[in-house]
């Protein structure tokens, strides 16, 4: 059902129905940073980050590594979340574009999501206020440190990976060969995105239950988390997949108290605010000029979050030297947001890719 699909656009596992592999089973690691600073100053102490690894690192004749893809999920998700058949079924298999037989596949939580260190973990606000470079620079640590990845193949991630990807492109414009960011914008969060975000942020604050964030954890189901989560809804809504699932005023309110309730238990609010607040830093725009990778964004025209008739990303690409834009038109298989994890309708844009950039 399209519920099931939708609940798990913002990525969280546990919306996720159990599949059979058709590759190996993930290695799963962590690697703790002793100091991490942040760009507000603060610093942690043993930053802990979580990550799987699918397939075996390879390197070139000049020993550099040659076969490393990172992965990189959604806001609220972790790399678990991009394990469905509709993904990882469709790119890892053996035989598919990301074959893991051929490819070292990296899927990491980010800071403040997954089994990463977040909030939740007991710090609740006194958690350092990281943004998207800091998830960005503990990804890099965690390749080059850790990992022993001195290269990328290939960069690409879905909603707020693929914001990322546009990042880790000019960041680190000779460490990445492709990049292909799905379902993003390369410019600063503003308009109904952010509002949305804000509305997300204040209906948690605004709840006494919240208590600064000293809420009690039994009872974070509070009426503030679940008004959060009705500006979630709609943020990743996609009205003729909605309108199919939902065609009649009962099933329309079945499936708005569904959702809202999956949400609300499955996400911590605490956690949820440090994620939406995450992407207040975040404009890549002036930096695409220094981009020197192939780079291929994909959006969908029935995505609510990042809407075509704004034609930033059609602007925006024309700085990339070697950028191409698709917007996926409307069909019965987009599911608006959420197609950047149906990997069968735009596979092909990937084929070209890997096919553009190869060494």
């Amino acid at each position: 059902m399209v519920r099931a699909f939708i609940l798990s656009v913002f990525l969280f596992a546990a919306a996720l129905p159990a599949v059979a592999a058709s590759y190996d089973a993930p290695a799963e690691g962590e690697y703790v940073v002793d100091r991490f600073v942040f760009q507000s100053g603060e610093e942690l102490e043993g930053l802990r980050l979580h990550y799987r690894t699918i397939g075996a690192l390879r390197h070139d004749a000049d020993g550099k590594a040659s076969n490393a893809v990172l992965v990189m999920h959604g806001t609220t998700g972790s790399g678990a979340s991009l394990l469905r058949e509709s993904f990882a079924g469709e790119l890892f298999c053996a035989g598919c574009l990301l074959d893991a037989r051929k490819y070292f596949i990296i899927l990491p939580d980010g800071i403040g999501h997954g089994a990463s260190s977040k909030p939740s973990d007991g710090l609740r606000m006194d958690f350092p206020q990281y943004d998207y470079d800091d998830m960005v620079k503990a990804q890099h640590l965690l390749l080059t440190e850790h990992l022993g990845v001195d290269r990328l193949r290939l960069v690409m991630g879905t909603s707020m990976g693929g914001m990322q990807s546009w990042m880790w492109a000019y960041k680190y414009p000779h460490f990445v060969d492709a990049a292909m960011p799905l379902a993003s914008l390369p410019v600063e969060i503003a308009g109904r995105n952010r509002m949305t975000r804000q509305m997300i942020v204040d209906a948690i604050k605004a709840d006494p239950a919240w208590n600064n964030g000293d809420y009690d954890p039994a009872e974070s189901d509070f009426a503030g988390m679940r008004a959060a989560m009705h500006a979630l809804v709609f943020m990743v809504s996609s009205p003729l997949q909605y309108q199919k699932a939902a065609p009649t005023r009962a099933e329309a309110e079945m499936m708005l108290e569904d959702m809202v309730n999956r949400y609300a238990t499955a996400l911590d609010p605490n956690d949820t605010i440090y994620a939406f607040e995450a992407s207040r830093t975040y404009d890549p725009s002036s930096h695409l000029e220094k981009i020197v990778a192939p780079l291929t964004a994909i959006n969908s025209a029935d995505d609510q979050v990042n809407p075509p008739e704004l034609r930033i990303l059609e602007s925006e690409i024309r700085k990339v030297a070697g950028g191409n834009a698709v917007v996926l038109p409307i069909t019965d298989e987009t599911r608006g947001h959420g197609t950047h994890s149906v990997a069968s309708i735009w596979k092909h844009h990937l084929a070209a890719l890997l096919e553009a950039s190869e060494r």
